[in-house]
């Protein structure tokens, strides 16, 4: 299996290891079916992300698309980290070989948990953007 530069750099030198003690919010998902769990930690100040940090158990693509997927977030507002899309953490390390498209999937759906927490927390979960979150409920890998 061929890996882009970029995903080898991010996998041997990730970006935002750890977790952040006093998290705005947190988003926990894992997948049973090929054993990735991500949890991404989020600082959040005046509709900020201000921090974001992960911890990952999983193989080479799970660590480099967490680690590209906070790089992505930090300094955005909440509604424009909603935005992100696995396509675009995929695009953002040169691509990934389809057969580990998922671990980009993985680390949208970590990122929006968070968010949903957030937004959950604060009363802010609205018709209007409930359906961000739909990806959360539907996945057909068991994904939590």
């Amino acid at each position: 299996m061929q890996y882009s530069d970029k995903v080898m750099d991010h996998f041997m030198n990730p970006r935002n290891v750890g977790e952040i003690e006093d998290a705005t919010a947190t988003g926990m998902v894992g997948n049973a079916k090929c054993g990735d769990i991500m949890k991404v930690y989020l600082k959040i100040e005046d509709n900020i992300i201000v921090d974001a940090k992960f911890k990952t158990f999983g193989c080479g693509s799970a660590i480099a698309t967490s680690s590209m997927a906070t790089e992505m977030i930090k300094g955005k507002t909440v509604e424009e980290a909603l935005e992100l899309t696995n396509k675009a953490v995929a695009e953002a390390l040169d691509g990934l070989p389809p057969i580990k498209m998922h671990c980009s999937l993985l680390a949208e759906q970590a990122v929006k948990a968070a968010i949903k927490e957030y937004y959950e927390k604060n009363n802010k979960l609205t018709d209007e953007n409930r359906h961000y979150f739909d990806m959360l409920d539907e996945d057909e890998h068991g994904h939590t």
